[in-house]
């Protein structure tokens, strides 16, 4: 099926997902399929690797456990059968606490963080249909990642169970987290890593 059909022509459920056997990446949200290729620039891999490496080095040895794409999370709107989740993505990176949700194939169940970071063909749903399912799916914070604009956009929980932007990070910041107040990011050296290809 080509991807043009599988974007347009239906919903579809986690179920169908599984039975997909070409070698593009999609997204299910509210059961539309996108596609995630072509794949993520170099830019993007190298802001993906700092960061989630300097994530991987704090939370060694502890109950929290860090993602990174490609891995499916599937987030249920209630008590429907895995097979009928029609909300399925892939996070750049993600921090999971509960490890009930750590499951082979996946993570089923909203991570407590996601960092997503922005590129020309992905910022517009990461800014909107997925910062609403993220938000409505109970994730603790999520961060935007701009690594053109060298900047971190925080969002976290508020009283009303929305999101509200809490902080933009530059490149000159420390990182810090609602969720981990042990935990601050220098992100000097993490933007350092794009500076080849700053002026592209």
């Amino acid at each position: 099926m080509d991807s043009t059909a599988r974007k347009l022509d239906e919903r579809y459920t986690y179920g169908d997902y599984r039975t997909w056997d070409d070698d593009t990446r999609w997204e299910l949200i509210d059961g539309e399929a996108f596609c995630m290729s072509p794949a993520p620039n170099s830019c993007h891999q190298l802001l993906l690797i700092a960061l989630g490496g300097e994530l991987r080095n704090h939370f060694k040895g502890k109950a929290c456990k860090v993602f990174a794409a490609p891995l499916d999370v599937l987030l249920p709107s209630g008590d429907e059968g895995e097979d009928d989740i029609v909300n399925v993505v892939q996070p750049d990176i993600m921090i999971v606490c509960d490890r009930s949700k750590i499951h082979f194939r996946g993570i089923i169940g909203a991570p407590d963080v996601i960092f997503e970071i922005l590129s020309p063909s992905a910022s517009k749903r990461d800014m909107s249909v997925k910062f609403e399912l993220y938000e409505r799916s109970g994730v603790r914070e999520y961060f935007l990642a701009d690594p053109y604009g060298e900047s971190i956009t925080a969002f976290g929980e508020s009283s009303g169970g929305h999101f509200s932007k809490k902080t933009v990070y530059r490149a000159s910041d420390v990182l810090k987290f609602d969720t981990f107040a042990e935990l601050e990011i220098p992100l000097a050296p993490i933007f350092e890593e794009l500076s080849p290809f700053s002026g592209e």
